[in-house]
């Protein structure tokens, strides 16, 4: 998964929330080093309590989600995305000026050419289009562009 992250980051020109990128090629096809990709839901904080809530017409993938302990979330840093943030291939690490400058793609940081996150949320739920979290590094209201079940802990009705 990792290497498909990096895959990721480095080829793909992401078009999230009405911010496009590329020109569709003369037949109408989107050309390869292209891709569009679009939310399935958002982040949503509220009362003490995370939420990951998913459009209705995507919940049938939800189907099995509630025997994973974690999930891995790929969210959008749509808070960062101005093409000046884009630009940004150094920083401190954790934002600590005592870090030495270091390329985006050896750190977590929000500021990168495509804003791509990911985190490792405990479930506590889920319940129809909803999953409660313990909780997750996203702001209120961040798309939620894909969700992957625990792999390694899946476990089948009946087994310990």
């Amino acid at each position: 998964m990792r290497y498909l992250f990096f895959c990721l980051v480095a080829f793909v020109s992401v078009s999230v929330c009405g911010c496009r990128g590329g020109a569709h090629s003369d037949d109408g096809q989107i050309p390869p080093d292209h891709f569009h990709v679009y939310p399935i839901g958002k982040v949503v904080k509220a009362d003490g309590k995370t939420f990951i809530v998913i459009d209705k017409k995507y919940q049938a993938g939800l189907a099995g989600l509630e025997r994973h302990s974690y999930i891995t979330v790929v969210y959008w840093f749509d808070k960062n995305d101005t093409p000046e943030k884009r630009a940004i291939l150094k920083v401190h690490p954790r934002g600590d000026k005592g870090n030495p400058l270091t390329g985006v793609f050896a750190t977590h940081s929000p500021v990168r050419p495509n804003l791509i996150a990911i985190s490792h949320c405990d479930v506590i739920s889920v319940k129809g289009n909803v999953i409660e979290l313990k909780g997750i590094d996203a702001f209120d209201g961040s798309p939620v562009l894909d969700i992957k079940g625990d792999f390694f802990r899946f476990y089948r009705p009946g087994e310990n």
